[in-house]
């Protein structure tokens, strides 16, 4: 009964959400203070499984790192590139995402860019900007948000 007070887009969210099971977190840190390290290790424990990717990591959350998200192993499938950057890189990490294979270009709380939008979506992505992956997700599953 709880799905009633879901919007249509709370609906598809929760759908990808629940479809989506590898995630490169582009700009994630190994310091456990940082956000993305925060929401990566949510994510790890909720059953995805994180990509990290950031050049100057070579492991976090106890997974290999990448420098960017053309140099992920062609054998892992990405479903949503998860973005911790400025918002001036993004356009280039959407171009990433769409030449990966990617279904979804997430930019997390605070980041907001219309190029990279157009970019993703022309490629056949779907985009969702300005907000938490952990709290949306939180939210939608009915999580007490920490």
């Amino acid at each position: 009964m709880a799905d009633l007070q879901l919007s249509p887009e709370d609906r598809e969210l929760r759908l990808l959400l629940g479809d989506v099971h590898t995630v490169a977190v582009v700009g994630l840190s190994s310091k456990r203070n940082r956000p993305s390290y925060q929401v990566a290790r949510y994510l790890q424990e909720h059953g995805y499984r994180i990509v990290p990717v950031n050049p100057n990591e070579t492991e976090v959350l106890g997974e290999p790192a990448y420098p960017s998200v053309p140099e992920i192993p062609g054998d892992i499938h990405v479903d949503v590139v998860d973005v911790f950057r400025r918002a001036e890189d993004t356009p280039q990490i959407a171009r990433d995402a769409v030449r990966a294979g990617a279904r979804v270009l997430w930019l997390q709380e605070g980041i907001w860019n219309d190029e990279a939008a157009r970019i993703a979506m022309e490629g056949g992505l779907e985009v969702i900007m300005g907000v938490c992956m952990r709290h949306v997700r939180e939210r939608l599953m009915g999580e007490e948000i920490a």
